[in-house]
């Protein structure tokens, strides 16, 4: 839960620019259906952490959430080869892996809190006081709560800068595809683009960068919410 409320809406519109391109890609005629599963679990990613935000995300129920995205993480590995293409297995995979990253990231998140007591139906949420694991006191005024112990905000802050890096690569890539120095990169969008849809060069370049900046704004505003634990 974020305290400061500009960040909170910052973060806010980042997550759900990510989800209405998820509900729109999988909507689409012609799309198949790995492309459909990849765009939904995207699409449920940043409803969750929409949620995660606010604080009645913390009324959701954690185990659910946990069970989703740890199978989403197992998702975007197992089912690389039905996004193969023409690519080789192991460039399908090293494309599928970001996903996977950022699905078992949140898994980790929901876990985390959940093991803190901060989710809906565990003891001490709602008490008022500190929880077990969670220091409440909000120390950098931004957010609410933070992980106490050593381990945990280490994974947090792991988990933060590789989120990052993703993040950052992934707006490198949609910069340059802006102007026009690369083709789109492959990987969940990728799906996408054999689909029976219009594959003249213009519009898959315009959707490829889309898809690349929506990428890229889900995986920073996950940074800074891991961030924000640490």
């Amino acid at each position: 839960m974020i305290a400061a409320s500009g960040l909170r809406w910052i973060l806010t519109l980042a997550f759900a620019l990510s989800s209405v391109h998820g509900i729109w890609c999988m909507v689409l005629p012609g799309t198949n259906i790995a492309a459909r599963v990849d765009h939904a679990l995207h699409a449920a990613m940043g409803v969750f952490m929409i949620a995660m935000a606010w604080p009645w995300g913390m009324d959701f129920p954690a185990v659910p959430q946990i069970v989703l995205f740890g199978a989403g993480a197992l998702w975007f590995v197992t089912a690389a080869p039905l996004r193969r293409g023409e690519d080789s297995r192991g460039r399908t995979l090293r494309r599928a892996l970001p996903h996977a990253v950022m699905m078992g990231a949140m898994a980790w998140m929901v876990a985390a809190m959940d093991v803190s007591g901060s989710m809906s139906g565990h003891a001490g949420a709602g008490s008022g006081g500190d929880m077990p694991g969670m220091d409440m006191s909000g120390g950098s005024g931004l957010a609410a709560m933070s992980l106490t112990g050593t381990g945990p905000r280490t994974a947090a802050a792991l988990l933060a800068a590789g989120l990052a890096v993703i993040g950052l690569v992934w707006l490198t890539r949609t910069l340059d595809q802006a102007r026009g120095r690369g083709l789109p990169e492959g990987g969940v969008e990728a799906a996408n683009e054999d689909n029976g849809r219009d594959n003249r060069r213009g519009d898959v370049s315009t959707a490829g960068v889309l898809a690349s900046g929506c990428h890229a704004a889900m995986a920073l505003g996950m940074a800074v919410m891991f961030v924000l634990l640490v």
